[in-house]
């Protein structure tokens, strides 16, 4: 007997056993509580809780259908039942990490008190996975069954402009991401977990297809099962505008989340999606109802006269257009690196703890500089933001700054000319009477940047690129990095800064740093350093 969602929890119980002729008023008022935690291991020997599987529950010997119940976000689900014996188990498998797990347990629930239930790997009935874990024929699959079944294979990146998503589609460490949230970059970074993130290389970027392929190293992802794309002349077939989709995103090494959504305007390459997409949502995998693979989520850029208030499905067979040139491009490329980044600090640093560190300090609060002749270089640390930040415009970065993270921070700003001629216009003009104010264009954009602390070059946590408009179709780079508190200070025997611009061919403009500068800087992160 189907229980209505209105019901109260204890009356439905109540009206289930009544109608079935097993329990009395006298069990109702003696109904016990049963408490069921799904726990797993990952990679990194975390306990993390299992959200979103179906179980079900029926009583011995069996007088009614089972009950399903569905884990909340920590991997718990509680019930209130009559005293007796009951089966507890798995309504399908679940896929973890490249293994899937199922479980069948009998236990009996006690009148009064809660009734503990531990479904762990321990417990479980776990093997490969195969096509069991997939959704029952005939059954409709929800935003729960995608979720429980890739949301280990969906993971974060840090692009040097934006935060993204991508997810495993080989063994081997191929990733597909939407080439948008790449732009031009040769690589970026992948967060797997918060104290874990490693480059990834960018094998293919294809903008006509908005999909790139990145490779990473293949023993960091040996224990993920890769997302099935269905490649083939049926990939992606059958798609129609209205079909009920759910998108997968992950925030940056947190979690992964769901957002269900339906199609709209299909063409042969690509579909408008009503998706409600979340900051850093691009790039993830999109599922039909049943469970299949049809595209990749992105956003309609705004050169392509669209706000980016919709949202844009790449189709599957564009996908796998650009995964097999990537294939092709793999027996040249070197092999990506193993090794780990820096990542940030887990603490963020007390708004208190700025406001009083502000009160205590000499002097201005303005960033320390230091300047080549293109650029200009300051030194944000936490304690120069909180004061600052309310006059500092960090574009696209904005977010993640008014975040505090406990790190230093490298802001390299173009400086701007006047051309010769608008010089010699302005000076014409003086001569018949009008002051026209300086005509002035950047130098050149930002290329890159390489710090050394001594001889030892420093790696950052991040190297960000600040989109700055100059006009409604063309933008210039600021650069924007993120340095641990510890890494530059009076500890280096010199700190040397090498700036590239964005030009071809740019030669590195050099800069040494101050003493005095890195003793003042290293003292305003001392409150930073100090976190636990």
């Amino acid at each position: 007997m189907p229980v209505a969602g209105g019901v109260p929890r204890l009356l439905a119980v109540a009206l289930l056993a009544l109608s079935t002729g097993r329990m009395t008023a006298a069990d109702m008022q003696a109904a016990g509580t049963l408490r069921i935690r799904v726990t797993l291991v990952d990679s990194d020997q975390r306990t993390v809780p299992v959200p979103r599987h179906a179980l079900l529950v029926s009583d011995n010997p069996a007088t009614t259908s089972p009950r399903r119940v569905v884990t909340g976000p920590d991997g718990t689900v509680t019930l209130r039942l009559p005293p007796g014996n009951y089966t507890v188990e798995s309504d399908r498998p679940m896929a973890f990490q490249g293994r899937e797990y199922q479980w069948v347990q009998t236990l009996d629930v006690l009148a009064t008190g809660e009734t503990p239930l531990e479904l762990t790997a321990a417990n479980a009935d776990a093997g490969p996975v195969t096509d069991a874990s997939a959704p029952p024929a005939g059954r409709r699959t929800d935003a729960s069954d995608v979720l429980t079944l890739w949301q280990q294979s969906v993971l974060g990146l840090w692009t040097p402009t934006t935060t993204a998503s991508a997810f495993l589609v080989d063994r081997r460490g191929l990733l597909a991401t939407s080439q948008q949230v790449v732009g031009t970059a040769t690589s970026v970074e992948v967060q797997l977990t918060p104290a874990r993130k490693l480059e990834a290389r960018v094998l293919v970027a294809d903008r006509a297809n908005d999909t790139a392929v990145l490779w990473i190293d293949a023993g960091v992802v040996a224990t993920l099962a890769p997302i099935p794309l269905g490649c083939g002349p049926t990939a992606a077939s059958g798609l129609t505008n209205g079909q009920e989709i759910v998108a997968l995103d992950n925030e940056v090494g947190r979690r992964t989340r769901d957002t269900p959504g339906t199609l709209g305007r299909v063409t042969s390459r690509t579909m408008i999606a009503d998706l409600e997409l979340a900051r850093g949502a691009a790039g993830g995998p999109a599922f039909s109802a049943a469970g299949t693979f049809v595209g990749m989520t992105s956003f309609i850029g705004a050169k392509e006269g669209d706000p980016r208030d919709e949202a844009r499905i790449v189709r599957a067979d564009a996908v796998c257009e650009v995964i097999a040139s990537a294939e092709k491009a793999l027996a040249s490329a070197p092999p990506p690196s193993p090794a780990l980044l820096p990542v940030e600090p887990p603490q963020v640093v007390a708004e208190a703890t700025l406001v009083a560190q502000a009160k205590g300090r000499a002097g201005s609060l303005a960033p320390l500089r230091v300047s080549s002749l293109t650029f200009d270089v300051a030194f944000l640390t936490p304690l120069q933001v909180h004061a600052g930040q309310a006059s500092m415009d960090f574009a696209n970065w904005a977010i993640y700054v008014a975040d505090r993270p406990s790190a230093l921070l490298l802001r390299v700003t173009p400086k701007q000319s006047e051309a010769f001629w608008a010089t010699a216009m302005r000076g014409l003009a003086l001569t018949r009477g009008v002051a026209l104010p300086p005509i002035t264009r950047f130098v050149a954009g930002f290329g890159r940047l390489r710090a050394r602390c001594g001889d030892a070059e420093l790696t950052p946590i991040h190297p960000f690129l600040l989109e700055r408009r100059v006009s409604e179709t063309d933008a210039i780079h600021e650069g924007l990095y993120v340095f641990d508190p510890g890494a530059i200070g009076p500890h280096c025997a010199a700190v040397t800064l090498e700036l590239w611009s964005d030009k071809a061919g740019a030669v590195a403009e050099t800069v040494t740093v101050d003493a005095k500068i890195l003793q003042q800087v290293w003292q305003d992160l001392a409150p930073i350093r100090a976190l636990p």
